[in-house]
């Protein structure tokens, strides 16, 4: 499976977080402690967010290990809102345009899961999207497709009622074709102002998923640190803790969506449902 991170709040380098942490993105590419794979080598994107400025990508097979463009990106780009992913295919081909982030419009989507039995009900799911979003597909991944069902079903105007509607679509469709658990995600989208981030799977045992405790909590407990560079409004989730950092970091809890928003962040219960 994959590795994935979505950072909003102050402006920062993204080597900060893809390179510098002790248990960085790029480090667990080779060396994922809680991920069902050690090595996430098939692939590394990012996309990142500028005022003003719907996002930009940048996508490479190159194990994010080896890729000396993206260390130098990293060093040289600073965003206020980013999202990362490395990538262990699950089945689909290793080319760029599988590689996640997936971008539409202003939207950035990544996911770190499966569906299920995909070439058995792929056919269905696909044709389900939208006519006039379905030339946009690039790739051939269950995770585009369900970036697509969500933008079907209204990701742009509710992004937790969609995505609730595709998962459910995406159970129904698995059950039809009896496939026991459809479904295995962890997945963060975007609009450039709000993260949104989904932990949940049909069989109950999801796929790990952390956020950053509240950054003011964090400077109380850590006085005159770096963390002092940094707004009370950052935070970060993760597919696994970046460091050790004791009360850093924080489960998701099983079936749950977290909202990271301007103001006081959020976490609501997750509940599939067929449209």
């Amino acid at each position: 499976m994959c590795r994935w991170l979505a950072y909003s709040g102050t402006p920062i380098p993204l080597e900060e977080l893809l390179v510098k942490r002790d248990r960085s993105l790029i480090d667990q590419s080779l060396h994922s402690r809680l991920g069902a794979t050690t090595t996430n080598g098939d692939g590394f994107g990012m996309g990142w967010y500028e005022p003003g400025e719907g996002p930009r990508l940048y996508r490479s097979t190159h194990p994010a290990w080896n890729d000396r463009n993206l260390r130098e990106l990293a060093a040289g780009i600073r965003s206020p809102l980013f999202m990362a992913h490395i990538r262990a295919s699950t089945g689909t081909a290793i080319q760029e345009t599988n590689t996640h982030p997936f971008r539409h419009g202003n939207w950035l989507w990544m996911h770190n899961g499966l569906v299920r039995e995909f070439p058995t009900v792929k056919r269905e799911l696909v044709l389900a999207v939208d006519p006039s979003l379905y030339p946009s597909i690039e790739g051939t991944t269950d995770s585009e497709a369900l970036f697509y069902l969500a933008l079907t079903f209204g990701l742009e105007d509710d992004p937790i009622d969609a995505v609730e509607r595709t998962v459910g679509f995406v159970e129904e469709i698995g059950h039809k074709h009896g496939v026991e658990h459809p479904i295995q995600m962890t997945i963060a989208t975007s609009d450039g102002r709000t993260i949104w981030a989904f932990r949940y799977s049909s069989e109950r045992d999801s796929r790990s998923l952390w956020f950053s405790t509240r950054m003011d909590q964090l400077k109380a407990m850590y006085p005159a640190s770096l963390l002092d560079q940094l707004s009370d409004e950052t935070r970060v989730v993760v597919s696994e803790p970046l460091g050790d950092l004791a009360g850093a970091w924080n489960e998701v809890p099983e079936a749950t969506c977290g909202i990271v928003q301007e103001g006081q962040d959020e976490l609501r219960p997750f509940t599939p449902r067929v449209a």
